[in-house]
């Protein structure tokens, strides 16, 4: 039987899915479940490490039942992860020893806050900002916090890394340690132009650099599957990438200039600026895409904000305003366009371009007329707002603006959000013809790694064109007016809590 079809594993903040694809990069079987995290203290968000690891194998399972082939048809797997979230595990069992602490998460803000003059030095060596949004300042916290962790780690007891060096770890039997450059990248430990662990920078976050594991390109050689039992000895980890970098690859956003947005839990923006490093002047991140190949390496142009879909799973569960997600978009078109009320969502502190990690969410323009539904509105117009944010910095640091965006994530299903978006922005909004372009990414990188396809061409010559296209309806007049409510909104959340500091 001919090994041509691939297994993407997508472990999410919220859920973990498998998809199974063809060698013409067809979904043909997919799984997924919930895997939520939790919120022991205000600004603390944490997953349970056995959680993510046991997810995974029921969902092979049923991909491979869904797409009917057995295990001997797979050529190999592809990995893609939510970035930034963080575990420490011990390496003789694989257990996770504390919390994993997601990239959410807010308990460092204090030492961020504390070495605020180091920002500059940190951001031309790693491309990022300092901020408790990145690995790691949670590495150090879970060493000094978990008693005992530190010195264990030094002495070789624990293993650090990100969600896809722990799931790798657990799929090669212990025997691979290794992570690939997009995930490095997110670390703040990763020197942006060498791919390597940077001594001073391990040292100025105090992490041991015995822990981390090995940078790897993301089409390489993770390792082979070992001892589990849903799926056979001697498979091959070829793909790997964080979520985003991934989703960058199945929108085909594989040239310069091309951008993409994915809504997921939060939102991220990229846009791909070839083999050139990019620096930002508007607070926005330079980070690693992934490369097709093992040589030159490759860079983008991120912004991220930290609530998208999570904005409308708290209108959801925290107001219990309505019962699944869908029921928002119907909501939110009977609202009162003129009813003024304005939302930022800073549940869990403002992210790019203002990285102000102690602001929270916000609504503006409530009165005894306010509905449910003008709610709704504001909540996806929240999201859409910040975007425009991120647009707008991107911009300032691109020799050329951006023309258009592809878009992908469990709100760019919504078509009222995308029109909106889209009126904001002044710019066309194309949504991706396959739904899961993150699992898609990753399989694409493996079928490259496995050598599925001659060339990376080849490869991208299968990634489906099409999708659905959301034209701006309003002009620039509107814009401004949009803009400058919401300008005004943003300062006054700023304004507030930084007094509060």
């Amino acid at each position: 039987m001919a090994r041509d079809h691939l297994l993407a594993i997508d472990q999410g903040t919220t859920s973990t899915r498998v998809v199974a694809y063809d060698s013409r990069l067809r979904p043909v079987g997919q799984a997924q479940a919930e895997v939520l995290p939790t919120f022991p203290k205000p600004g603390w968000v944490e997953h349970d490490p056995t959680k993510l690891v046991d997810s995974v194998g029921p969902l092979v399972t049923g991909a491979l039942s869904a797409a009917r082939i057995g295990a001997d048809r797979v050529a190999g797997i592809g990995l893609t992860n939510q970035r930034e979230t963080t575990v420490l595990w011990d390496r003789a069992t694989g257990r996770g020893v504390g919390p994993a602490i997601v990239w959410q998460d807010r308990r460092t803000a204090p030492f961020c806050e504390k070495n605020r003059d180091r920002r500059g030095w940190i951001a031309g060596r790693t491309g990022l900002v300092l901020d408790p949004y990145f690995s790691a300042t949670k590495i150090a916290w879970l060493l000094d916090q978990i008693p005992g962790a530190r010195d264990r780690a030094e002495a070789g007891e624990l293993a650090a890394g990100t969600v896809d060096s722990l799931l790798i770890w657990h799929l090669t039997g212990g025997s691979r340690h290794v992570t690939d450059a997009t995930n490095a990248s997110r670390t703040l430990l990763m020197d942006l132009r060498t791919l390597e662990w940077a001594d001073d920078l391990c040292s100025f976050f105090d992490v041991p650099r015995q822990i981390l594991p090995e940078i790897l390109p993301s089409v390489g050689d993770f390792g082979k599957t070992r001892g589990l039992g849903y799926l056979p000895d001697g498979l091959p980890i070829r793909g790997v990438a964080g979520d985003q970098q991934a989703s960058l690859v199945g929108q085909g956003c594989l040239e310069a200039g091309q951008a993409k947005c994915t809504y997921g839990t939060g939102a991220f923006l990229l846009v791909h600026t070839g083999g050139e490093v990019v620096p930002s002047t508007r607070g926005l991140i330079t980070t690693l895409a992934a490369s097709l190949d093992a040589g030159s390496p490759q860079y983008a142009l991120e912004g991220s904000v930290f609530i998208a879909g999570a904005a409308v799973q708290w209108f959801r569960d925290g107001l219990k305003a309505v019962g699944a997600a869908p029921e928002v978009d119907r909501l939110s078109e009977s609202a009162d366009p003129d009813s003024g009320v304005l939302f930022v969502p800073a549940l869990t502190g403002l992210g790019a371009p203002y990285w102000e990690p102690e602001a929270r969410g916000t609504i503006f323009g409530l009165t005894r007329a306010t509905s449910v539904a003008d709610l709704a509105r504001a909540t996806l117009e929240g999201v859409a707002f910040q975007i425009l944010d991120l647009i707008d910095a991107m911009n300032a640091d691109l020799p050329v603006p951006l023309r258009d965006l592809r878009v992908d994530g469990g709100m760019a299903k919504s078509d009222p959000f995308l029109q909106f978006q889209a009126d904001l922005l002044g710019l066309p909004l194309q949504r991706s013809p396959q739904p899961e372009s993150t699992a898609l990414g990753a399989a694409l990188l493996a079928g490259l790694g496995v050598g599925l396809w001659p060339d990376p061409a080849s490869a991208a010559a299968l990634l489906q064109e099409g999708g659905q296209v959301f034209t701006p309806r309003e002009d620039e007049a509107w814009r401004g007016a949009a803009l400058g409510r919401w300008r005004r909104a943003v300062e006054s959340v700023r304004g507030h809590y930084r007094e509060s500091r």
